[in-house]
């Protein structure tokens, strides 16, 4: 007769689910994914508050008042050095309260490409500047939703498509890597897998050349935020293609001045320039400070409405790593992430020496959110509805 599960020592029973949680963890993350252990003392702290604070945003009042003012301005522009630059200004017009002064909101200045239309003129730039801003707005105030994870694949994967001459279709792609830009993937030899899947996201414009090996040559997506084009402005026909010209870029709004980058480079660009909906940028920004707010009360014993005294509510953002994954978990049937995490014997980034991580950031909420979307994606707040796929990272 089989013993009883009664009958076997608490010592040994103990032991043997010690060992199935270790061999869990090992084969789902890497261990630089788990967080620090938090107080099981959940009656101080409640979801309802957690939910409540996530959805303030103080900078909001902020952003409406630049879009106004942006939408209102005027655009000016001159050539400099003999026309060998041109520099675009928006104004903010002139107020009939004589004590606010006109000022500049926004300025590039970029190479003229002789013999051509690059840049553009300026009459054809500032309605695009305006409709473009004013359809982001308005996405902007709509109400806060699972649903944009769905429409990923027609926001993004279908202009796509067409732009590489495949059939429009809906369904999602097969397997999709992103590619993070941590110093762990620096001898990881991961370059032949990251490049056997169907889509490959990459971030922030990171060097493939010198690290195929571990990092892959494979790009299907560049995904930046507009800090990053704003630099590319400033190069002949705003070259923003470390990965060839005919990679599609995906970008993220830090500010809506950089709208004014984003029309004069799309026009420039042969793949398609993709700014990603709004309704996506708010649903990450909530889920993040949410997590950001729980990790801050179950490893300081404080109430969360103090975690403004370690974290700028007005700067505080995701990564660009964070959006990407989550892109591609709205246009992709499996995920695999590589290059997320950090151990203290490798370097920030691969690619660079940048020595310590942004302030703006909170990676550990991040990296909480990462094992709740493999372990238990349905307790997500702001999620509910969606059904992630599977997801795998990658040491």
């Amino acid at each position: 007769m089989k013993r009883s599960l009664r009958s076997l020592s608490l010592p040994l029973l103990l032991f043997l689910f010690l060992l199935a949680s270790v061999a869990f963890r090992s084969v789902i993350f890497p261990s630089f994914l788990f967080c620090q252990s938090y107080p099981q003392n959940r009656n101080i702290y409640i979801d309802a508050p957690l939910l409540s604070l996530s959805l303030h945003e103080p900078a909001d009042s902020s952003l409406q008042t630049d879009i106004f003012d942006l939408l209102q301005a005027s655009l000016e522009s001159f050539d400099t050095i003999g026309g060998k630059y041109r520099t675009f200004s928006l104004w903010r017009g002139i107020s009939s309260d004589e004590s606010v002064r006109p000022r500049s909101l926004a300025r590039i200045r970029l190479p003229v490409r002789t013999g051509t239309r690059y840049p553009p003129d300026r009459r054809v730039i500032l309605p695009l500047f305006r409709h473009s801003l004013a359809t982001w707005a308005r996405s902007h105030n709509a109400e806060l939703s699972f649903s944009v994870m769905s429409e990923l694949t027609q926001l993004v994967k279908r202009p796509i498509e067409i732009f590489n001459g495949l059939k429009d279709s809906s369904e999602p792609y097969s397997t999709c890597a992103v590619v993070g830009n941590s110093g762990i993937l620096l001898g990881s030899n991961h370059g032949e897998l990251i490049n056997s899947h169907e889509f490959v996201i990459r971030l922030n414009n990171a060097r493939v050349t010198g690290y195929v090996r571990d990092v892959g040559s494979k790009t299907s997506l560049s995904f930046v935020n507009s800090n990053i084009l704003h630099l590319c402005t400033r190069r002949v026909g705003c070259q923003c293609h470390p990965y060839g010209e005919n990679v599609p870029i995906a970008m993220y709004m830090c500010q809506p001045r950089h709208f004014l980058d984003y029309v004069v480079c799309n026009s420039s660009h042969k793949a398609p320039l993709l700014i990603t909906d709004p309704r996506f940028d708010n649903l990450c920004a909530r889920i993040t400070k949410y997590y950001s707010l729980k990790r801050f009360a179950y490893s300081t014993g404080l109430s969360p409405t103090r975690w403004n005294e370690t974290h700028d509510e007005t700067t505080f953002h995701y990564s660009s790593g964070f959006q990407a994954v989550m892109l591609a978990l709205g246009i992709c049937k499996r995920v695999s992430s590589f290059g997320f995490g950090k151990i203290k014997s490798a370097k920030h980034h691969y690619h660079s020496n940048q020595k310590a991580e942004l302030d703006l950031h909170d990676y550990e909420a991040e990296y909480m959110i990462y094992q709740d979307l493999i372990k238990q994606p349905k307790t997500i707040p702001f999620l509910a509805g969606f059904r992630a796929p599977p997801l795998v990272f990658y040491h």
